[in-house]
């Protein structure tokens, strides 16, 4: 809220102080767009998150410019056609992309619908800054609490923090019915911590201490979770203290503070022992990350260029672009239409139209008839209050101090679309009558509702192609990554550095397409209907990956699978191939390595660290063992099998 009091409203009073009043409304806009797209995080994720819609918004402000400046009204549609095809393509490649092409589509109609006297490269200048001084307010502005320490990886480490909160909720819930819900959970908070800390970046390498620690501190977290994963899908229940020891670890990450005593181990199952290992060397990284060498920044998300290329020209990909080219072409059409009939009026700017259809096109804000509805209702609501408030606010100063009050507003109103509409919409109003236009509430109302009515229309049209492409697409994607990470977790030679990011991917596309059908399910029947049966392929997947996960973790302790295991990876593989086929989906068969999954394979330890970690476990309760006590592995109380490498927890729990 403080950052976006800010930004458009001292953006906005600078530029009429300067006599540059339109420019400063462009920049005002700017940074109202990526005010909608600033959300809590690390601020390295805020650069790309904030960043790379700008620079798509500044290209289409520019396009948009150059086209209604010399283009007729049918090479302009077809113009702003081509852009929204591309825009919605490029859309389905994930949610930075998405923002980027719906402020790529907003400012090319606001650069051919609005036209000023200044030209489009001082325009798009604007644009830019404006965006660019909402970005240098979330990079400088440290986040309130977070003044002690080095804040600048304050989002950072509540990122991590969050990781090992929720292997402890998880672990409170293995055996009971939240215990899927957890596992998600804990998907979602990797996948946030993942994205916090491999934002763009100069260096490959960490160049502070605090930065190092972080990177050691979430590489840590990965066993802890995959072993969680295990515990929860064999389905037995952990003691109250299991989940004792990621909390102190939390805390330890929030506080930039050490570990302290962590509870002693439980290692009965292969589980818990790789819990019990995975525990421990997150309490010795914690404790030399900031003595170590440079650390390597964790591995980010693994998309090619062929698989961002697949996401945009797939069928998902082709099919929303299709879409929002129809909704944005036609509404453009529509509004030069009325705009040269003059039902306008006093009003000359006919961009809220296109620029609203493109808000009310994309699926990642809710469903279709919802979506309708919240921004009826919203602009309805603005334009009334706005109605009221500039009948008796002084011009300008009160018109700038509105502004400012709208852009604080506009981050808690995201929450909710109707709201979000609601102060955007006094917000541009402000920003238009400041620009010297009369007031035009009833004109956006009933632009509002037309839109409403071009989206309702074109969001049921039947398309080329399969139906609930974009759906599909990302379960192919899911069952992909799926097969990959099962692949490598049952292949003799597969190098073990690799799979934390295999099983990453899994999960994230997984997430991806859980919600893609969680939209699809709540839209209209007959919209909903397309997508039916989807949700029990995205079930399979689910079970299959934890599966996977499972399996990986008893690898590591026994070399062989165990005979449930065995038999739940035939079974899913048949119901994958089965419910696969109703559908029409192209899922990928079981990999050939699953074939020998009754195979047994050397055993493989965790490597041990040479230094002696003090104080890590502690438990009153527990005796200690002496050191000259024989060794054993923690699971009978017997000695180790002679040739087998002692596991570094039981080493550790020797030393003693």
């Amino acid at each position: 809220m403080t950052r976006g009091a800010m930004a458009a409203g001292p953006l906005l009073l600078t530029a009429i102080v300067l006599h540059h009043t339109c420019l400063g409304v462009v920049a005002a806009i700017a940074a109202m767009l990526a005010g909608i797209n600033d959300r809590p995080g690390s601020r390295r994720a805020a650069v790309r998150r904030l960043g790379v819609p700008a620079a798509a918004g500044g290209v289409g402000l520019l396009a948009g410019t150059y086209g209604g400046e010399h283009l007729t009204a049918v090479p302009l549609t077809l113009l702003l056609t081509g852009l929204g095809l591309v825009a919605g393509g490029a859309s389905a490649v994930g949610p930075v992309a998405s923002a980027a092409g719906t402020q790529l589509l907003v400012a090319a109609a606001i650069g051919a619908g609005m036209p000023v006297a200044e030209p489009g490269g001082q325009r798009a200048l604007a644009f830019l800054a404006g965006a660019g001084w909402l970005l240098v307010l979330r990079l400088a502005l440290p986040t309130p609490g977070a003044l002690a320490g080095d804040y600048r990886f304050d989002g950072e480490r509540d990122a991590v923090a969050a990781v090992y909160d929720a292997v402890a909720d998880l672990l409170d819930a293995v055996g009971g019915e939240a215990a899927l819900g957890r596992r998600k959970a804990l998907s979602t908070a990797l996948d946030q911590a993942q994205d916090a800390l491999t934002g763009p970046r100069l260096r490959r390498y960490a160049t502070s201490a605090a930065e190092r620690r972080l990177y050691a501190q979430y590489a840590a977290a990965l066993p802890l979770a995959e072993a969680a994963t295990a515990l929860a899908w064999a389905d037995r229940r952990t003691s109250e203290r299991a989940a004792e020891g990621p909390r102190r670890l939390a805390a330890a990450v929030r506080g930039n503070a050490a570990t302290g005593p962590l509870p002693a181990p439980s290692r009965s199952v292969p589980a818990l022992r790789a819990l019990d290992d995975a525990l421990l060397r997150a309490a010795e990284s914690f404790d030399r990350a900031e003595t170590e060498g440079a650390g390597q920044r964790p591995p980010a998300r693994r998309r090619g260029p062929k698989e961002i290329l697949r996401a945009a020209f797939g069928s998902g990909g082709r099919e929303y672009g299709l879409r929002v080219a129809l909704c944005f072409g036609a509404s453009a059409a529509i509004a030069q239409a009325l705009h040269q009939a003059r039902w306008y009026g006093e009003h000359q700017h006919w961009y809220w139209l296109p620029a609203t259809a493109v808000f009310l096109v994309k699926p990642d804000l809710g469903p279709l008839a919802s979506r309708v509805l919240c921004r009826a209702a919203g602009t309805v609501l603005g334009a009334l209050v706005f109605a009221g408030l500039a009948a008796v606010l002084p011009r300008p100063e009160g018109l700038v101090a509105l502004v400012a009050v709208c852009g604080a507003v506009l981050p808690v109103a995201t929450r909710h679309f109707a709201a979000q509409t609601a102060a955007a919409t006094v917000l541009v109003l402000a920003l238009v009558m400041a620009g010297g236009e009369p007031q035009a509430s009833l004109s956006r109302i009933g632009e509002t509702l037309l839109a409403c009515a071009i989206v309702l229309i074109v969001g049921h049209l039947p398309m080329a192609g399969k139906r609930g492409g974009g759906v599909r697409a990302r379960l192919a994607a899911a069952g992909r990554a799926a097969h990959a990470y099962l692949d490598h977790v049952l292949s003799e030679s597969a190098d073990r550095g690799e799979r934390p990011a295999l099983r990453r991917e899994a999960y994230r596309t997984l997430a991806e397409a859980r919600t893609a059908i969680t939209l699809a399910a709540a839209e209209l029947p007959a919209l909903a209907r397309r997508t039916e049966g989807t949700d029990a392929v995205a079930a399979v997947l689910e079970g299959l990956v934890d599966t996977t996960t499972a399996c990986a973790v008893h690898l590591d302790e026994t070399g062989r699978l165990t005979p449930r295991q065995a038999r739940r990876l035939d079974d899913l593989a048949a119901e994958l191939e089965r419910d696969g086929q109703k559908l029409g989906l192209t899922v990928l068969r079981m990999p050939a390595a699953a074939r020998r999954h009754g195979r047994p394979r050397p055993c493989r330890t965790p490597q041990s660290s040479n230094r002696a970690h003090t104080g890590a476990w502690s438990d009153p309760g527990t005796p200690r063992r002496s050191a000259g006590s024989s060794p054993t592995d923690g699971r009978s109380g017997g000695a180790v099998a002679p040739g087998r490498p002692v596991p570094a927890a039981a080493r550790r729990w020797t030393r003693w």
